[in-house]
């Protein structure tokens, strides 16, 4: 029995090698040429022989194995504009080859992902890989720490590593130093929210699985206010979240995600005063950003 491999260590072991052969200066990384090469030299008997785009109009990405298992195959949306977006695709179908090629011979990745009849998601571990191999957290940490967090300032990530806008602001969520929420809405409804532990654990959260969810009236993305596309505010925490006390303040930054058709909000909050979580309407612990990816829908990285 195939021994079940960890996202994060298996990006950090390639990262590690990338570092050596090509220096630490190295991004973007070349992700297609990589999951080609890699897998000729560690698994000869059955690599990734191309990878190509394609018309694929329900999915994103593709993963497949010839009938011999000899050859595998990916393919992404040739229609995807965003190049950034290609990217994390393919190193989403190379994580799958890597972590669970055992498991199925083909995995298609969008609005009719496959779901796992394991314990564990399988769509949640390929993501992850794809943000770890593509935004190794130690180069990550460097290029933001001892910087006030804005959205210029992820979009200078976002460039370094050849992504979206959208999968630069996820990864900061995954570090950032205090509560922190980043949403994704159009016609002033949310498509899906993020928050990182802190804020959940303290109930800064959205439950957009459940529920259709208007974004409050004085927030920056909201169609009521002539905001501009890269602005910032600070306002009371609880017209965000209901429970925060009167004299809790967040700050609030918004961005157009261009050709995505939906803004970023981020959502910025001190430590929380109580430390109970409020977790009646949570979902097993999962957030909705998190639902969201599982079920075949992720969002524009």
């Amino acid at each position: 029995m195939t021994d079940h491999k960890k996202p994060m260590a298996e990006a950090n072991r390639i990262s590690g090698m990338l570092n050596a052969v090509l220096g630490t200066d190295r991004f973007p990384v070349k992700v297609d040429e990589l999951a080609v090469e890699y897998s000729r030299q560690c698994f000869p008997d059955s690599p990734i022989d191309k990878v190509e785009g394609a018309d694929l109009e329900d999915f994103d990405g593709l993963l497949k194995a010839n009938k011999a298992r000899s050859k595998w195959l990916i393919l992404y949306n040739s229609a995807v504009s965003s190049e950034g977006r290609k990217r994390f695709t393919i190193a989403h179908e190379f994580g799958h080859y890597l972590l669970h090629r055992h498991q199925q011979t083909e995995f298609s990745c969008g609005d009719e992902d496959i779901e796992s009849g394991n314990s564990r998601d399988i769509e949640a571990e390929a993501d992850l890989f794809s943000s770890t191999l593509l935004m190794p957290l130690d180069d990550f940490r460097r290029q933001v720490d001892g910087q006030a967090i804005s959205f210029d300032l992820l979009g200078h990530c976002a460039d370094r590593y050849g992504v979206s806008l959208t999968a630069a602001a996820l990864r900061w969520i995954e570090i950032a130093p205090k509560r922190a929420v980043l949403v994704a809405s159009r016609d002033d409804h949310m498509l899906w929210a993020k928050s990182n532990e802190a804020a959940f654990k303290s109930g800064a959260y959205f439950p957009t699985r459940k529920n259709t969810i208007e974004l409050p009236r004085s927030a920056l993305a909201h169609s009521n206010n002539a905001w501009l596309s890269n602005q910032e505010q600070t306002t009371r925490a609880p017209a965000w979240f209901y429970r925060e006390p009167p004299s809790m303040t967040v700050t609030e930054m918004a961005r157009v995600a261009g050709q995505y058709d939906y803004t970023l909000t981020l959502l910025l909050m001190p430590d929380a005063e109580w430390h109970r979580p409020w977790h009646e309407d949570a979902e097993s612990e999962e957030d909705t950003f998190d639902h969201f990816v599982r079920n075949g829908q992720p969002p524009v990285r």
